[in-house]
């Protein structure tokens, strides 16, 4: 636990540049330091071992996933976090953010009890960094794979009492910013260092920059549940391309965004305006079949996860791993973009960026060793090394 490691003969991806050919000390759960030649390194009893070449990355965070391996975190249970965090951990997440279903008023609370209560002792896996509430406030029009039952409008006063029986929990909240109450909600969420994201919204463009206006600063699955671009109608996608005050989420699984537009996405936005998400559901890591998300059948088929009725995507299979060898290999991302879309931008969006999300003197020692066809190796939380998922 926490033993002092070396790893030399790495490309080194810090924010500024590639280190190739470099090494990186992990000691004491912290980054120690970074170098260019293995003579700068001080003589010290380690661990050491040669990237032959391989990468060394910042570990994934990922703001925007539901569960994994047959748990969600809308189970609000303890035996479900461990089950998540550890899967994704195996796939080279390192901070996770447990995101929520449109669910009742209490089923929403229970969820943030248990996580605020597991957070408050020694996680062992991905660290759950805080509750993402994906609606209930959204639009029935674009419901997706959210359950209609429990869709209501916003309600101020349930964030209120949330925040403060539980404060700096909840990092995000998405929602559709046309609905009756939003721009009001946005601007408490702003104020209360809460990211507020455009999600399963019928928006349109005006509605969308009026929101950004009031403090929306992120879009859920860009593309996924919104208006769509039409040249004399940009809508909510067009709002959020052209938008720098907007981050914009995306899903790089072949399924739910084309490679073309994913490119598009990342032509239109600046480098640290999109961040790339799994929104993966318990079925990621098993075999094909029928689950449940929500209270909905969902029936994954070829690793795609659709709505048993209506035939909606319902989430994805993803991996943060996964993701990256599909951005680099079908959108043409250099490893370096796609770890700053996968590490860096989102720890920055959550606020944790002090901490983790780059490699860097002094902080968490989050680190991936992924070798040269992008295979991941080895994985440290905290300094302490979780083995790779093997399913």
């Amino acid at each position: 636990m926490n033993g002092k490691v070396i790893i030399t003969n790495a490309n080194i991806v810090t924010e500024n540049e590639v280190i190739e050919g470099g090494f990186i000390v992990l000691a004491g759960g912290k980054i120690e330091s970074i170098g260019r030649t293995a003579s700068e390194i001080e003589a010290t009893s380690a661990e050491t071992i040669d990237a032959k070449g391989g990468w060394v990355l910042p570990g994934f965070v990922d703001v925007h996933v539901h569960g994994g391996y047959g748990a969600d975190f809308m189970d609000a249970s303890r035996e479900s976090l461990d089950t998540i965090t550890k899967f994704h951990a195996g796939h080279g997440t390192t901070s996770i953010v447990a995101t929520t279903l449109t669910g009742p008023k209490d089923h929403l609370a229970k969820v943030l009890d248990v996580v605020d209560d597991y957070r408050a002792g020694a996680m062992p896996y991905a660290q759950v960094v805080g509750v993402h509430l994906e609606g209930p406030f959204i639009n029935v029009k674009y419901k997706g794979a959210q359950n209609p039952a429990y869709i209501v409008p916003p309600q101020k006063e349930w964030l209120e009492e949330w925040v403060a029986k539980h404060p700096g929990l909840i990092l995000q909240l998405s929602l559709a910013p046309e609905t009756e109450g939003a721009l009001e909600l946005i601007s408490w969420l702003r104020q209360n260092g809460i990211n507020a994201a455009a999600a399963h919204t019928d928006a349109t463009y005006d509605q969308v920059i009026a929101a950004a206006d009031a403090g929306l600063n992120q879009a859920v699955h860009t593309f996924n549940a919104m208006t769509g671009l039409h040249h004399r109608n940009p809508g909510t996608v067009g709002a959020v391309m052209s938008d720098d005050r907007i981050r914009a989420e995306i899903i790089a699984d072949g399924h739910h965004v084309h490679p073309a537009c994913i490119r598009l996405l990342t032509k239109t936005k600046t480098e640290d305006n999109l961040i790339m998400i799994t929104d993966a559901m318990s079925a990621a890591g098993l075999e094909d079949g029928i689950y449940d998300l929500g209270g909905l059948a969902v029936n994954v088929s070829g690793g795609v996860a659709t709505l048993k009725e209506g035939n909606s995507l319902a989430g994805s299979t993803l991996t943060m791993i996964g993701a990256l060898r599909y951005v680099t290999d079908k959108v043409g991302v250099t490893v370096p973009q796609a770890s700053r879309y996968m590490s860096g931008n989102p720890a920055r969006q959550l606020g944790i960026f002090e901490r983790t999300g780059s490699l860097e003197a002094g902080k968490q020692a989050d680190v991936l060793l992924v070798s040269p066809d992008l295979a991941l190796q080895r994985i440290w939380v905290l300094g302490n090394e979780i083995e790779p998922f093997r399913g």
